[in-house]
């Protein structure tokens, strides 16, 4: 109970210190920083679909869940985690035109630009786990078998339904297949320019620069696929622990990372926060 506490409260910490200071310093009032608040609000809204009730049982002898709450549960955490993965794909994006097409980025990335793109994927994030949850509340659960999961997750639920899963099931395989593969050539295909055009760069400087913010970015979106990918894809779901370490691990730690992740490797960031800490 008090390893997940501290972790999630350095979660909140780290994130919210993150949005204040993009709010607060007019040098981080870009849409790369934008992108990276909305990145630091989704993080704390991920981690605290799960965190919280996973506390509250940790305190508990019964740790049980209704079937309602269960699939609340699901419906908000697929929703913010694919609010995530869009983000990362658009932060992508953003790297591309700031390195690539410097003169056109603030026509391109302008501000109404990153609000719409912000709206058109929340918009999209709540009817793809909408679509889900409609799906998951027509099945009948009539076992009361234990969840190998530390929350509620669509994969182990699916399991303990006595129903035919066979449309929910080909339904996370197809959405999979169409959704995040396309996500995920959205979010690595823009390196291959952007990689190949800061070799051009003359100034070490410069390159070192373009590197900082890109590896930071390239870092949180590989612990976060490799998490994703192995617990929906690649993992026995008959095994408990790694079913518990794979789920902790996309759901509680890849949060915490991110702020931490961005500051370390982000030196606008850093300076910011010494300017922030001189006014105080």
């Amino acid at each position: 109970f008090l390893v997940f506490l501290l972790i999630y409260l350095l979660t909140l910490t780290g994130n919210l210190l993150i949005l204040l200071l993009i709010f607060t310093d007019s040098h981080l009032h870009t849409p790369m920083y934008f992108f990276l608040g909305t990145l630091a609000c989704l993080d704390m809204s991920y981690t605290s679909v799960t965190a919280p009730r996973m506390l509250y049982d940790f305190l508990r002898r019964r740790r049980a869940i209704s079937i309602p709450a269960c699939i609340t549960q699901i419906y908000f955490f697929i929703c913010f985690g694919v609010s995530e993965t869009s983000v990362l794909a658009v932060m992508s994006y953003d790297r591309y035109i700031a390195i690539c097409r410097p003169l056109h980025y603030m026509q391109i990335m302008s501000w109404k630009s990153c609000v719409q793109i912000v709206s058109g994927m929340l918009v999209f994030s709540v009817l793809y786990s909408l679509m889900h949850t409609l799906f998951l509340n027509k099945l009948t659960f009539c076992r009361s078998d234990t969840l190998q999961s530390l929350f509620c997750d669509l994969p182990q639920l699916l399991q303990i339904s006595c129903s035919d899963t066979f449309i929910n099931v080909l339904l996370i395989f197809l959405s999979g297949i169409l959704f995040q593969l396309g996500i995920v050539v959205v979010t690595f295909f823009p390196y291959i320019t952007i990689i190949t055009t800061v070799l051009k760069i003359p100034s070490k400087t410069m390159r070192s620069k373009a590197f900082s913010t890109c590896s930071s970015h390239l870092t949180v979106v590989f612990i976060f696929y490799s998490t994703i990918f192995f617990n929906y894809f690649f993992l026995n779901t008959n095994n408990s622990t790694e079913d518990k370490v794979a789920s902790v691990f996309y759901a509680i730690l890849d949060p915490f990372l991110n702020p931490l992740i961005y500051s370390l490797r982000n030196q606008e960031l850093k300076m910011a926060l010494t300017r922030a800490l001189q006014k105080l």
